[in-house]
């Protein structure tokens, strides 16, 4: 695996001889994080809660397993939900991206939310994208552009607007959206997957209980006390023996002049936004618009469940309509 130039600089610099942990590359598929599971766990202290299931809405069209890149024998896929009236105005797009710890979880997961904001107006794409257990940090980062890129190339499939990509993702999938952000215009994150020659750009980003720094001291990330943490999977490192790698992998670390408009739904577990603070602040001296909207009493797979699923998709149809000017 290549790292950036910018992270392996970093970890030269750092004067690190330390080899990567690859332990974690079991390449079986980790099923510990389900939405079965989390309604289990979450029940316990929420027994009022009911899980979101997949609708059958006869405003939705669907296309399922579309590959989106190959990567050596590795075919990626993603599925659509888009509106099934055709309009002569461009259809704004969400690229939806799942949780897990960047080691579990997969696309099906936002199958209802995809569903819901295509009702809406939105063409939607939950992608799938590679886990650590079978590449390490900077893998999905190259995965997740290569899907925007290739939302651009199929935009007239889908009546795409290309000039409103939105990146959407849940925990691990909210960190990720926030990376594709506010790394817009940085060609050392960019890799040589698929279509390399087309903008990995997103124009917009809503991050759900995803962390948005490392390394930040509000940050839980990192603790291998009772065991190898999920982002030690990830980066092949434990972050004090490549805390350069941990800070490049921070999308704190990047944010800018040239990121875009950002939405945070939040639960109440407060370490699951670690940085945002500092994130917005930097935001603000560049007259970036952002939003914060937070659950009270809320696990932090809120997302999943009702009462707050539809609530969360007014916060997003708000947001969205807002920074695009949609009218309808």
């Amino acid at each position: 695996m290549k790292l950036p130039l910018l992270g392996l600089f970093l970890l030269l610099s750092a004067g690190s001889c330390l080899a990567q942990m690859t332990t974690g590359l079991t390449g079986v598929r980790d099923t510990s994080f389900s939405n079965a599971g989390a309604y289990r766990q979450a029940k316990k202290k929420n027994p009022e809660i009911k899980l979101v299931e997949e609708f059958k809405l006869p405003s939705v069209q669907e296309k399922r397993n579309l590959v989106y890149c190959q990567v050596g024998d590795r075919k990626l896929a993603l599925d659509a939900f888009y509106p099934k009236k055709k309009t002569k105005t461009k259809t704004p797009a969400i690229l939806l991206i799942h949780g897990g710890g960047w080691r579990s979880g997969n696309r099906e997961q936002h199958i209802p939310l995809a569903q819901r904001l295509a009702d809406l107006g939105y063409a939607c794409f939950t992608v799938e994208y590679r886990l650590s257990t079978e590449a390490l940090y900077p893998a999905a980062i190259l995965d997740l552009k290569s899907a925007v890129r290739w939302l651009r190339t199929n935009a007239r499939q889908f009546n795409l607007d290309t000039a409103k990509i939105t990146a959407l993702g849940f925990s691990a999938g909210g960190e990720l959206a926030a990376f594709l952000g506010t790394t817009n215009e940085k060609p050392e994150f960019e890799g040589a997957n698929c279509r390399s020659a087309v903008s990995s750009q997103v124009q917009a980003v809503v991050d759900i209980d995803g962390t948005l720094s490392f390394v930040h001291p509000e940050s839980g990330e990192g603790n291998d006390t009772k065991g190898t943490s999920a982002a030690t999977y990830w980066f092949g490192y434990p972050k004090k023996e490549n805390f350069a790698l941990w800070e490049e992998a921070s999308p704190l670390t990047h944010v800018g002049k040239t990121t875009p408009p950002f939405l945070f739904i939040n639960s109440a577990v407060d370490r699951m936004h670690a940085g945002r603070g500092d994130f917005r602040k930097v935001l603000d001296q560049h007259r970036i618009y952002s939003e914060v909207h937070t659950f009270p009493n809320t696990p932090h797979t809120f997302p999943l469940f009702h009462p707050w699923f539809e609530p969360m998709v007014a916060h997003i149809n708000a947001f969205l309509k807002k920074i695009y000017q949609i009218k309808r």
